[in-house]
């Protein structure tokens, strides 16, 4: 049987599944999967880039991931309120060249009716780390 949408307002229990789903599909590297989260409208904020819609979300995704190699996130419920939520992450990856990085940041969340993300606004910042500084495997 399949899993009941978690939809808004959020209660602490849900919120912190809501951001347990989320981490779950991100750490999946698929695209499609991450993209359905979306609403088909969705708007984003990814550093300075803006996207619109799960066409534009699945593109950026397949970007990143071809760049941020073995890429690794833990998400952290921070606050909820109504139909919003907020986390702090951090994600590990790596480049071409074998560098390593850990980025860290917020997200606000904004959600629909029907438990579709509409929109999501990253401040991110990146610190290059040895391999052995790793601390998501």
């Amino acid at each position: 049987m399949p899993q009941q949408p978690i939809k808004p307002p959020f209660a602490e229990e849900t919120a912190r599944l809501k951001v347990q789903a989320a981490e779950d599909a991100w750490n999946s590297r698929d695209p499609e999967r991450v993209a359905m989260a979306y609403s088909e409208d969705s708007d984003w904020r990814n550093r300075a880039e803006f996207l619109r819609g799960r066409d534009e979300i699945r593109a950026f995704l397949r970007r990143k991931w071809s760049k941020e190699l073995d890429y690794r996130l833990k998400k952290t419920l921070w606050g909820f309120r109504g139909n919003r939520i907020a986390v702090f992450f951090e994600y590990e990856w790596h480049d071409a060249d074998q560098q390593w990085y850990r980025s860290y940041g917020t997200e606000l969340w904004e959600f629909d009716d029907a438990g579709l993300m509409r929109r999501r606004i990253a401040s991110i910042n990146d610190a290059k780390i040895a391999e052995s500084d790793r601390r998501l495997r």
